[in-house]
C-alpha cells in the first residue's frame, strides 16, 4: 500500500539515504507530498496541461510528468523522453539505428496520440539495441544497507 502524503513528508533525511534515494530526488518526493492534492488534480485536466502543472515542481522533469502521466493518468501519448535507453532501444527496433531524443520525438510523430504505446511495445516485445561492455557501476556515495 502506497505511504500517504503526511507519511512521506515526516521521513526524515537520513532514512532517504538509507533507501538509496540521493538529497535531490527526497527533496523532489517531499515536494510532491506537500503539494499532493494539487498533484491529484492533474489527472482531471488535458495532458498538456497536467504536464505544464506537473513541470513547474522543481525536481520533476520531462521524464517524470511521462512516467507519472502514463501511469496514474493513462495518457497513451506521454513519452519517456529524457530516458538513458529508450530513445535508442525504440530507434533500434524501428529502424536498426540508435536515435536521441530528438529522433526519438521524429520516429513516434506518426503515431501520435499513442506514443507511449509504441514506446511500451517495444518494451515489452524486448526489442533493443545490443548490448556489449560492462553494466554500469553501483553508485558508492550512499551508506551500506545492512541486512
Amino acid at each position: 500500500m502506497q505511504p500517504s502524503a503526511e507519511s512521506v513528508r515526516m521521513v526524515p533525511s537520513w532514512e532517504w539515504l538509507r533507501m538509496h534515494i540521493d538529497p535531490a530526488r527526497s527533496r523532489a518526493v517531499v515536494r510532491a507530498a506537500q503539494v499532493a492534492p494539487a498533484i491529484e488534480r492533474t489527472a482531471s485536466v488535458p495532458a498538456d496541461e497536467a504536464d505544464r502543472r506537473l513541470r513547474s515542481l522543481p525536481g520533476i522533469g520531462v521524464w517524470t510528468s511521462a512516467e507519472v502521466r502514463f501511469r496514474a493518468h493513462g495518457d497513451a501519448d506521454a513519452v519517456s523522453f529524457g530516458d538513458y535507453h529508450i530513445a535508442k532501444n525504440v530507434g533500434w527496433a524501428l529502424t536498426g539505428q540508435e536515435v536521441d531524443d530528438d529522433g526519438l520525438a521524429e520516429l513516434l510523430e506518426p503515431y501520435r496520440p499513442h506514443r507511449y504505446r509504441v514506446q511500451r511495445l517495444v518494451e515489452l516485445a524486448g526489442l533493443g539495441r545490443p548490448r556489449h561492455g560492462p553494466r554500469m557501476a553501483p553508485r558508492r556515495h550512499l551508506p551500506a544497507t545492512r541486512g
